[in-house]
């Protein structure tokens, strides 16, 4: 047996699974908050959020191809190297240098000896690259710096390393410039702390700030970036790699750079060669130098310390609440609007989130910005389609419904006209036409049920194809009668021809009906026809447990006395003096009047000229 769920738990369902992906999505487990997507998301955020506004606290000095055209191709020899970081720090009085080019091998004894001493006694950072890809462990130059740790802690663990030679092995100012890049290789997180082999280790611009603060900050202190959870801090990028001052080394061996660029300022020195294969893709730039990206830390660093860094927002609690409030206004709107109503409020939820998510990201690296999106198009692909196939299941209850009161004509004519409620009460002008039996009981008396039954339904059936092959509305059954009008739901100008149309081809049916009876022996069946039009009040009424699409009015009433009244009269149609007004198609007799029940005055009566009454009938 198929298991099968009513629409409401269904809808529940759904909200529970938007629920999920939304809350799912926030955390990085999940594999949702840091799928391409996401970040694809963040980096269209970051590249259009970044300023153009200068850097003026650090400058980038650029061994790019116009220093190696000018100077020598690479390596240079390491008196060229010193004699440019001396200069830097002695001619152009900058605050510290942090150098972005390994040496693992020793080269001239004199220039490694000023290096030497530089890193002893300088403001000048060395660095050595770690590896944490722990396919191939590497262990090149001579490790050093750190400071001792037993467990990796907050720190990202490495598995091996690039270090100088052992001649630079006493620097006393070591950074780390190995990245950790994205599936998708985009440096968009650097470890901000390294762990190896029982130490732990800095990152080149984090090395640098400790190099010329006055006191070292501890491992808890402001270090730039977004914590993520894993030891990665996600780089802000908060400026556009033109905001930084790129300064050719020629400049500075041939003294020709300005002084006011370097002055006072902290310098990062490495290449953006293409020879030297430094080029890494950020958000930003699809290329650029992997000198930026410790440039950008810096820059991070230097907001954090000065306490200009983005205040800390709650991302993941305002994402799950605002996905939250859509799926719970979603769950009421889908079963009570239109799907186009339905996916505008999807679009316009998805556009407020963004705006949203634009104010956001600068302040938390954690949240995911796909996942609110990610639960509005699972709305979108399952909620929406859901509703509307409820929707349309419930048309065509309704059809079907409207279909037992009208002909499918009828129901044809108001999908035309794109009634948004068909069976709404309103006042109009109908014609009722009222039958029924004469003699019922005395003819079903003596019958077995089935019968009786069957005779019951032959005879209503007699009644019912006229009244819908004339477009007329059923409203009910009265037992061995029914009750139709014309004029509603839909407005006709001829309704009363309608139902004269009807009468007539009720009485052709019925002289057919008892002529099968007569050859079964069986006594012939009367028919009592009332007819009048007039205003009334048609619609959907009833209680809350049941409702019936009816027409109420005096007219209605009027009907009804004129069917009771054809019980006294030779006629089994008997029509009103409304309907003969209205009537343009048929020919009608004056057959008297008389007085109803519960009218004051005599009602005109009147009657269809043929066919003929029948005679002989009960």
């Amino acid at each position: 047996m198929p298991l099968t769920i009513s629409a409401t738990v269904a809808r529940r369902l759904i909200a529970l699974g938007a629920v999920l992906l939304a809350v799912g999505g926030q955390w990085p487990h999940s594999g949702l908050a840091w799928s391409s997507a996401d970040e694809w998301l963040r980096d269209q955020l970051i590249r259009r959020q970044a300023s153009a506004a200068t850097e003026q606290r650090l400058a980038v000095i650029d061994i790019d191809e116009t220093s190696l055209a000018a100077a020598g191709p690479w390596p240079w020899p390491r008196e060229r190297i010193a004699t440019m970081i001396e200069q830097l720090l002695g001619d152009y009085g900058a605050r510290g240098v942090a150098l972005d080019l390994v040496l693992p091998e020793p080269s001239d004894a004199g220039g490694d000896a000023r290096l030497a001493m530089l890193s002893q006694h300088g403001p000048l950072v060395l660095p050595q690259a770690f590896d944490y890809n722990g396919n191939m462990p590497l262990r090149v130059g001579r490790l050093t710096g750190g400071a001792a740790a037993a467990s990796a802690g907050a720190a990202v663990p490495a598995s091996g390393y690039i270090a100088n030679h052992a001649g630079l092995a006493q620097a006393a100012h070591i950074g780390n410039i190995g990245f950790v890049p994205d599936q998708d290789g985009v440096i968009r997180r650097l470890p901000m702390q390294t762990w190896f082999d029982g130490r732990t280790f800095p990152t080149l611009s984090l090395a640098l700030l400790d190099c010329c603060s006055a006191s070292k900050p501890s491992a808890s202190g402001p270090t730039g970036g977004m914590q993520l959870g894993d030891g990665l801090r996600r780089l802000p990028y908060r400026l556009q790699w033109d905001a930084y001052k790129v300064i050719p080394a020629s400049m500075i061996l041939d003294l020709s750079a300005p002084d006011e660029l370097l002055r006072g300022k902290l310098v990062l020195i490495g290449s953006s060669s293409l020879g030297l294969a430094d080029r890494v893709a950020t958000p930003l730039s699809a290329s650029t130098s992997g000198l930026l990206v410790h440039a950008a830390a810096l820059t991070a660093q230097l907001d954090a310390r000065a306490g200009l860094a983005p205040s800390a927002w709650p991302g993941r609690l305002i994402a799950m609440l605002f996905s939250s409030a859509t799926i719970a206004l979603c769950f009421w709107t889908l079963p009570r609007k239109s799907a186009l109503v339905n996916v505008g409020v999807l679009a316009a939820a998805s556009l407020l989130w963004l705006a949203l998510a634009w104010q956001m990201a600068p302040h938390d690296a954690l949240f995911g910005l796909s996942a609110p999106l990610l639960a509005n198009a699972f709305l979108l692909a399952v909620g929406v389609p859901f509703a509307w196939q409820q929707s349309q299941r419930q048309s065509r209850r309704l059809l079907d419904t409207l279909r037992q009161y009208v002909a499918d004509a009828v129901v044809d004519e108001l999908l035309r006209n794109n009634l948004l409620d068909p069976l709404k009460p309103s006042h109009c002008d109908v014609t009722t036409l009222i039958a029924d039996m004469q003699g019922y009981t005395s003819h079903v008396g003596a019958l077995p049920l089935e019968q009786a039954a069957e005779l019951t339904r032959a005879f209503l059936d007699c009644l019912t194809g006229p009244v819908l092959a004339a477009h007329g509305t059923l409203d009910k059954f009265t037992g061995d009668g029914l009750v139709a009008f014309w004029g509603a739901p839909l407005p006709v100008r001829d309704h009363a021809d309608q139902a004269l149309d009807a009468a007539a081809a009720i009485q052709a049916g019925m002289v057919e009906f008892n002529a099968a009876r007569a050859r079964q022996g069986l006594a012939p069946i009367r028919v009592r026809i009332g007819i009048e039009s007039g205003r009334a009040m048609a619609g959907d009424f009833g209680s809350a447990a049941r409702s019936i699409y009816t027409a109420v009015g005096d007219s209605v009433n009027v009907a009804s006395r004129l069917e009771t009244a054809a019980r006294d009269l030779p006629h089994d149609v008997i029509i009103g003096p409304g309907t003969a007004a209205l009537c343009r198609r048929h020919q009608l007799r004056h057959i008297g009047e008389l007085t109803l029940r519960g009218k004051e005055h005599p009602t005109t009566l009147y009657t269809l000229l043929a066919p003929a009454p029948q005679q002989g009938v009960l």
